[in-house]
């Protein structure tokens, strides 16, 4: 089978799973709903108000954020992996979402000082502010990043990543020590990490940036597949390497910004993925790896959704947990085994 022909049904076979995935989690939860159910209240005709809340404004919602969210993160992980020329890269383990914290809990405890006026006018807490201030935040943190990685190895690279990311949550913690009470809580729940606060209209919020670095990504995958070989052999086809990392970094932050700033810091998934998608495909070519990566990304991220939101006789889990239960051995695995990491180290 050539590899065209893997793409295809790798992409059939995601696209299979996932909406087996999106019927169980609008089914199961602390209220068990049958098919027959579900589908009634998708189109109106259950009968039944509170059936129709729980399908259609509680988890239909949240499906769509995790999606959305997911397939985000899962192309932008193919980016900036090939962007870096870095195996283990992603939105978390290089920092990116830990700037996007930054931002979003400086705009949070810049609103607290300036009082309740300047909190509605800004919309800190659902709205364009938060988007603004992570879309800050990643893009600063991807630009150090990417100076840093022509001067230091992948290892080293993934060590300055992580150690950025508990300097900021030690920052953090400070800043929204001096916040108000109410930004403190928004703050506490943002960061866990979480879809389960999507609405219709975050989500519709959060697709334009999105798409926008979908088209960015798309258009310029071919031209990426020859970065992975290096700027030399990448400048001798006449690509113009330093407008693509521009590019590609901006694509980055369209698709990771928008997703730190409605869901959280949302760890692992940008990671994972990538490799999914090669592992499928079996080529390095990036043009076929983004509709595998945002499938996949989708799919795994509903599938930890899933977990999360099955019933519980305490409480919920983490989104987070259950995420670093699967990309920590990823890690290690990849730590380990992988030639390349092992390589460029």
């Amino acid at each position: 089978m050539n590899s065209r022909n893997r793409v295809q049904l790798g992409a059939l076979v995601l696209a299979s799973v996932l909406f087996l995935l999106v019927a169980v989690s609008l089914s199961v939860g602390q209220v068990a709903l049958t098919f027959s159910e579900v589908v009634g209240a998708l189109f109106g005709s259950s009968g039944n108000l509170t059936v129709d809340h729980i399908v259609s404004d509680i988890r239909l919602p949240r499906v769509l954020m995790a999606i959305v969210a997911g397939a985000a993160l899962g192309v932008g992980g193919v980016l900036m992996q090939t962007l870096f020329r870095n195996p283990m890269a992603d939105a978390w383990s290089l920092g990116l979402t830990a700037g996007g914290q930054l931002g979003v809990a400086i705009v949070i405890a810049a609103a607290g000082f300036v009082g309740p006026a300047a909190i509605g006018f800004i919309q800190v807490f659902d709205g364009l502010s938060l988007t603004l201030a992570a879309g800050l935040g990643v893009l600063l943190s991807a630009l150090g990043m990417m100076a840093l990685s022509r001067r230091v190895s992948t290892i080293s690279l993934l060590v300055v990543g992580l150690m950025l990311g508990f300097s900021v949550q030690g920052l953090v913690s400070v800043i929204i020590h001096f916040a108000n009470r109410v930004g403190g809580k928004v703050y506490s729940g943002w960061a866990d990490g979480t879809f389960a606060a999507a609405s219709f209209d975050s989500i519709g919020m959060m697709l334009l940036p999105i798409s926008a670095g979908l088209v960015l990504a798309a258009n310029n995958g071919k031209a990426l597949t020859s970065l992975l070989l290096g700027e030399t052999y990448a400048r001798s086809l006449g690509t113009d390497v330093a407008r693509l990392q521009r590019l590609t970094l901006l694509a980055v932050v369209l698709l990771v910004a928008p997703v730190t700033a409605y869901c959280g810091p949302i760890t692992f998934l940008g990671l994972i993925v990538p490799h999914l998608a090669r592992a499928i495909s079996r080529s390095a070519q990036i043009l076929p790896l983004l509709p595998l990566s945002a499938l996949a990304g989708a799919a795994l991220a509903l599938s930890a959704d899933l977990i999360v939101h099955l019933p519980w006789d305490a409480h919920f889990l983490h989104l987070n947990a259950v995420l670093g239960m699967i990309g920590a051995p990823v890690v290690i695995f990849l730590l380990v085994f992988s030639s390349v990491v092992r390589r460029q180290s």
